[in-house]
Order: structure tokens, then C-alpha cells, then sequence
């Protein structure tokens, strides 16, 4: 298989949305969509760069990020900033209330990487995990945590709403459609395979997490039977969860810290990636993972996949100051 990139990734390149030269353009090239029966490839190697040092709306990092392929989009979910004050607000609040509120800001960007508009989703949640529709429409439907436990600022739930530059939703907007699949259930995070309609949950129940696939439009139409569940592997590691995917028969989850005292950057660090059977629940591939080592602080942040000459597994990790984040995209193969 032969892979390339583009000579110049551009994050302030502007595509022409729905052109699909100009999208080709800035994403990694290989052979057409892999077959479904295709086998996997292995995640021992590190990924490639794609996007480089990428600037959200806000100076927090980035959280999760998925891919509206069709028409040109990348999503980014981050926490908003502490200073902000939106109207209606009796005052501007701080970094750690707006976490702990579960106050988010979503970035729309061009798949070479530059920011075109955000919105804010008040009291939803961290921003874990996020997912698109592949529908016909000017822009696919987003699907993230909802309703923000107070005591942790997770969701408590999800929903499916979309994207409007300049919008502020809240929790109890008319304008979101929300699901309470595993009511009493924390830290609700919602991923999806629009190649294969599924929908991947995780969740807390008992503080132990657990993993959950449903068929997409089932659940959408308010049926919650899971197609599979279980316990999520990897829990037992005390590793901080930091992203999933969902492609085929396949779950994809990073955990890891960024560099830090117990973290130093001349180790390998502690980064791991799995390949997770979802008809089992069983591991089929764990790796410490050795992508973008010569970052700081390096911390992984977001899964998605990327179907577009591949299947490809992207990575987001975050580097720069702390009042100066920024955030780069790497990808591996996932099929051969």
C-alpha cells in the first residue's frame, strides 16, 4: 500500500466544500475504501502527521473531533475558556466552572484544518467523544453528551443536533434531540460508524465503565437494545479515558497521559491504543503507542476514523503552552 501526504498540510487552507478534488487535496492518499473483509492492519506503528499545530476558538484543548466527509468538515469539540461571558449570563465564569458546568465550544473546520465558525453547548459535558451523520444534507447531524452531572461536568446522556456558526444551545434547547439510554448512567460518550450505521456508547454505571453498540437508526428512533455490551477493557490500567472509535467489527480506545513528572517526555510515555472485538469484548491488539513522542506535552486527545482512501485511524494529540494550546492530527491504517 502506498501512502503520502501532502507536500504543504495548510492548516488555513480554504476547500471548496462538496469539491472533491480540492477535499482530496488535504487528506491522506491510499487505495479506495478498504473491503470489508479486509483484515486489520496493526497499530504497533506510529502514526503519520497530517495537520500540524492546529488553533481552536478557544485557548483550551482540544476534547474529541470527527469528520463530516462528505461535505468538507471537520468537528472539534473543546471546554470553553475562563473570562467568557455569553449573553444572558450574569457574569463571565471561570475555567474550572465552565468544566465543571459542562460548558463546551464546537469548532467547524476545513479538513486542511482552518477554523470556519463555532457555537456553544451550555451544561452538555467534557466533549469525550463526538460523532457525524454521512447524510445528503448541506451538513451532517452531530451526536455528543448532554445533560452535565454537576458533580463531575459528564453527561448524564446524549443528543443529535446541528451545527450553526454563532448559536448558543442549552441543555434544555428545542432545538437538540436528546437520549437518556441507561437512565442513572454517568459519563455518557457517543462515537458512530456511518459506514456500517452503528453507534458506539460508553457509560458509567456504579463508576465502572462499559461499553455499548447499537444500530443507529434504532436508537435514534428511541429503541436502546444494545447489539453488544461489556465492560470496557483496559479500566483496570487507572489510565485517563481519552477517545474511542467504531469502524466494522472494531472498537478503536486511547488512554494515556501527556508528559509530566510521572509522565517524563524521554520515555516512551504511557499512551496506549487498543483494537477492541465488539461481538466479544475481547482485546485483540493493545500497544504503547509511539506517535508524535517529540511533542509537548503530548497529551491524546480524540479518536476518529477517517474513511476517505483508507480506512485511517486518526489521532489528535495536544503541544504548546498551556495558555497557547494547539492540537495536530496523525493517521495509521487500520485495514490491509
Amino acid at each position: 500500500m502506498s501512502l503520502s501526504l501532502p507536500s504543504s498540510p495548510g492548516r488555513r487552507a480554504v476547500l471548496g466544500f462538496g469539491a472533491a478534488v480540492a477535499l482530496a487535496a488535504t487528506l491522506p492518499t491510499g487505495r479506495a475504501e478498504a473491503r470489508p473483509k479486509a483484515q486489520p492492519a496493526s497499530l504497533a506503528p506510529a502514526g503519520k502527521p497530517w495537520i500540524q499545530g492546529v488553533r481552536l476558538h478557544h485557548s483550551t484543548v482540544l476534547q474529541s473531533f470527527a469528520f463530516d466527509e462528505r461535505h468538507g468538515h471537520m468537528y472539534a469539540l473543546q471546554v470553553m475558556e475562563g473570562g467568557v461571558r455569553l449573553p444572558g449570563e450574569p457574569r463571565a465564569y471561570t475555567r474550572a466552572e465552565r468544566a465543571a458546568r459542562g460548558d463546551m465550544c464546537l469548532n467547524r473546520l476545513t479538513m486542511g484544518g482552518a477554523l470556519t465558525g463555532d457555537m456553544y453547548l451550555l451544561g452538555f459535558g467534557h466533549g469525550s467523544a463526538l460523532g457525524v451523520e454521512d447524510t445528503a444534507r448541506r451538513a451532517g447531524a452531530l451526536w455528543t453528551e448532554w445533560d452535565a452531572q454537576p458533580a463531575s461536568g459528564y453527561g448524564r446522556g446524549i443528543c443529535r443536533f446541528t451545527f450553526t456558526a454563532g448559536r448558543v444551545l442549552t441543555r434544555s434547547s428545542r432545538r437538540i434531540t436528546t437520549h437518556r439510554p441507561l437512565p442513572g448512567s454517568t459519563n455518557n460518550q457517543v462515537a458512530l460508524d456511518p459506514a456500517h450505521n452503528r453507534l458506539l456508547l460508553r457509560y458509567k454505571v456504579g463508576g465502572r465503565p462499559r461499553y455499548g453498540v447499537y444500530g443507529l437508526k434504532q436508537f435514534a428512533a428511541g429503541d436502546f437494545r444494545p447489539v453488544t455490551c461489556f465492560a470496557q477493557p483496559g479500566a483496570e490500567l487507572g489510565l485517563p479515558f481519552q477517545g474511542m472509535a467504531l469502524y466494522g467489527p472494531y472498537a478503536y480506545q486511547v488512554l494515556g497521559h501527556g508528559y509530566g513528572a510521572d509522565n517524563p517526555a524521554g520515555s516512551a510515555g504511557d499512551v496506549r491504543l487498543f483494537r477492541i472485538d465488539v461481538r466479544t469484548g475481547r482485546v485483540v491488539q493493545q500497544v504503547l503507542d509511539h506517535t508524535a513522542k517529540g511533542l509537548y506535552p503530548r497529551e491524546p486527545e480524540g479518536l476518529a476514523v477517517l474513511r476517505r482512501g483508507g480506512p485511517w485511524l486518526c489521532l489528535g494529540f495536544t503541544q504548546g503552552p498551556p495558555s497557547d494550546r494547539t492540537f495536530s492530527l496523525y493517521y495509521k491504517p487500520i485495514a490491509r
